[in-house]
C-alpha cells in the first residue's frame, strides 16, 4: 500500500471532501462543444492552454486513497495526493511567474479510474482559485474538449489521462508544432504549454519541480 499522503487524518479528509464536493456539480455539458475548432471565430483567437497528466496512480497490486482516506484503486496514490496539494505553487500570483493562473480548468469526466484521478489532481487548486472544474468531457472526446477549451476564458488548464493527450493536441491543431512529442512520456511532473498568437501555435515543456525526485 502506498505511503499515506502528508497531512493525512480526519482534518485533511474533511478539507479534501469539502473541496471536491462542489466540483462534482460543476462539470460542463456537451452543449459547451461548438462545431469545429478549425473554423469560426475561435480559429483565429489567441489562446494559452496548459496540459498536465493526472498525478501519480498506485502501482500494480497497490491501492490508492479516495478523498476520505479510504483505500481505492481508482484514486491517487499517496505521492499523487501530495502533488495535487502542491499544484498551486505552479501558479503564484506574482508578475513574471513561469505559469499563469488558470481562468478555466478542465478535468476528465466519466466513470473510469483515470477521470477520478484527474478531478482529484486539480481539486485543491480549483478551490484555491475559486474556479469550477469542468468535467463534461470523457477521455476519448478530445475534439469536443478542444473546441470548448478554445472558446473558454484564457488561460486554460486541462488535466487529462496521458493516452488521450496526443489526441487533444491534434484536435487543437498544434500537433505539427516543432518540439511537440508524439506521446506523453512516462512522467507525472510536466506541463505542456501551448500558446497561439495570430493563428500560430508555439510549444513549451516545463518541469513542475513540486516533489522530491521530480526531474
Amino acid at each position: 500500500m502506498p505511503q499515506a499522503p502528508a497531512g493525512s487524518g480526519p482534518r485533511r479528509r474533511t478539507v479534501l471532501t469539502a473541496a471536491l464536493a462542489p466540483l462534482a456539480l460543476a462539470g460542463c455539458s456537451t452543449d459547451d462543444a461548438p462545431a469545429d475548432p478549425a473554423s469560426g471565430p475561435q480559429a483565429a483567437k489567441d489562446a494559452l492552454i496548459m496540459v498536465i497528466r493526472h498525478a501519480e496512480k498506485p502501482y500494480t497490486g497497490d491501492s490508492g486513497q479516495d478523498e476520505t482516506g479510504e483505500d481505492d484503486p481508482g484514486s491517487l496514490a499517496g505521492r499523487g495526493w501530495r502533488r495535487a496539494e502542491a499544484l498551486g505553487r505552479l501558479f503564484p500570483p506574482t508578475r513574471g511567474a513561469s505559469l499563469p493562473r488558470p481562468a478555466t480548468i478542465f478535468a476528465a469526466g466519466g466513470k473510469t479510474p483515470a477521470p477520478a484521478r484527474s478531478r482529484q489532481t486539480v481539486a485543491a487548486l480549483a478551490t484555491a482559485l475559486r474556479v469550477p472544474v469542468r468535467t463534461g468531457f470523457a477521455v476519448g472526446a478530445e475534439p469536443a474538449l478542444a473546441q470548448a477549451a478554445l472558446l473558454s476564458p484564457m488561460p486554460v488548464l486541462v488535466c487529462w489521462e496521458h493516452s488521450g493527450i496526443p489526441r487533444l493536441v491534434r484536435a487543437l491543431g498544434a500537433h505539427q508544432v516543432l518540439g511537440v512529442p508524439a506521446y506523453w512520456p512516462d512522467r507525472y511532473d510536466l506541463v505542456w504549454m501551448f500558446t497561439r498568437r495570430q493563428g500560430h501555435w508555439s510549444f513549451r515543456e516545463l518541469p513542475q519541480h513540486l516533489l522530491p525526485q521530480d526531474a
